[in-house]
């Protein structure tokens, strides 16, 4: 067989070559919608490669966005990575101290940031010691005395005949830095290989089933965990991409999602709770008939659950995964043999983490490490193991995380039947 790389460069040039006229919307801090497509998408992602290029990035460097979901961001997540640097999404809810914690330690060179995020960022800006550049998207033209770079002046200059190069497959990809809920957050590397069989992974049938005619509504943040590969399946399917920008609340969402006829959605609980109480209090202000599936992950949440599916008829797909995962790890797919079950089982079921998605391992262990049984009364800690599960942090930090015969202990705590 051929020696062929797994990287996201195949998913780019799929999406100019067959794709060009597929849409990506995108909803603007003014409230207004901005439409492209793929073919567009691919140009400008070349241009940005190019301009970075310039600018003296090179392959392994680490390029940052500190960003909303959006086209301009769309187009940073494969002109880094395909150029042989490095994407790093900084988390923009996190306190500016541990933002620029997180940046320092990934010792970033550029940062390409939003303009309504420009006080934030200035917050931390003098913690990046590695800094050398600031690239600013705005929506219109920059001032003249402006310090920083302008994102449309680099592509504007920029060379129209760059194309990426071959990269090998184990070549960084992108970098995402977990919570930090214990310690310091810690850097999880993805490499192209990983970041492209995860990608694969969302669009099978039982999985997330991405596909070219749906419209794909990523709520979740491209921020946190690859906006859950949701960008890199759609462009990869040429899928329509729907992009909310800043706008998270209900009413703006479910504006999108009836406007643009959203077949899939995916974000945390806290979102689709808002969502619900807005269309049970006015059920027939929005057409969401085009929904075809709401993909929630973050926490159980079997009466939202039920209510989605009872009061409106939405199917609500629920998922378990961790920046450590690329995140996707379980998926809850009801099996043919267990559909004709009362609707209260079948609830407990569609609540509950799923099983794993495929090329994911998973087992539990009892405290002393040692391997639980599948018994649904037997607890112990979730342990995994995959293609799309990192192997160390940054660094080697944490390497009590992961277990003497390979496995990624996760800290949770499971039952398995």
């Amino acid at each position: 067989m051929m020696d062929f790389p797994l990287t996201l460069t195949h998913f780019f040039d799929r999406a100019r070559q067959f794709f060009p006229n597929g849409e990506i919307v995108s909803r603007l801090g003014d409230g207004s919608l901005h439409r492209t497509n793929y073919g567009a998408f691919a140009k400008r992602s070349l241009l940005l490669a190019s301009a970075l290029t310039k600018l003296g990035v090179k392959r392994g460097d680490r390029v940052a966005t500190f960003a909303w979901n959006h086209y301009r961001h769309l187009e940073a997540y494969f002109a880094i990575p395909c150029m042989g640097a490095t994407l790093h999404t900084l988390n923009l809810r996190l306190h500016p101290d541990e933002v620029g914690y997180i940046a320092r330690h990934a010792e970033d060179k550029i940062v390409i940031v939003d303009e309504s995020l420009l006080p934030l960022f200035e917050k931390f800006r003098t913690h990046i010691t590695s800094l050398r550049h600031v690239i600013v998207m705005r929506d219109a033209p920059a001032k003249a005395d402006a310090p920083d770079l302008d994102y449309e002046e680099l592509l504007a200059a920029a060379d129209p005949k760059y194309e990426f190069p071959r990269l090998d497959e184990q070549q960084e990809a992108a970098l995402c830095y977990t919570s930090g809920t214990t310690g310091n957050p810690k850097g999880v590397l993805y490499s192209h290989r990983s970041l492209t069989l995860h990608s694969m992974s969302t669009c099978l049938v039982d999985s997330l089933g991405v596909r070219e005619d749906d419209a794909c509504l990523p709520v979740v943040p491209m921020f946190h965990a690859n906006a859950w590969g949701l960008p890199y399946g759609c462009v990869a399917t040429g899928a329509k991409l729907v992009f909310p920008g800043p706008k998270l609340d209900a009413e703006s969402l479910l504006d999108l999602m009836s406007k643009e006829k959203v077949t899939v959605a995916g974000g945390v609980p806290t979102i689709w709770l808002g969502i619900l109480a807005l269309i049970d209090n006015d059920p027939k202000k929005y057409d969401l008939s085009s929904i075809r599936t709401m993909v929630i992950g973050g926490a159980a949440a079997p009466a939202m659950i039920d209510g989605f599916k009872k009061r409106h008829g939405i199917d609500i797909t629920h998922a378990w995964g961790m920046t450590e995962m690329s995140p996707l790890g379980t998926i809850c797919r009801i099996k043919h043999n267990l559909k004709n079950l009362d609707a209260a089982t079948l609830l407990e079921i569609k609540a509950s983490q799923g099983y794993a998605a495929m090329f994911v391992e998973t087992r539990h262990t009892g405290e002393n490490g040692e391997v639980l049984p599948w018994d649904a009364s037997t607890m112990g800690e979730l342990e995994v193991r995959g293609p799309w599960v990192a192997a160390s942090y940054v660094g080697d930090e944490g390497l009590d995380r992961w277990t003497k015969d390979g496995w990624f202990k996760t800290g949770d705590v499971v039952t398995m039947d």
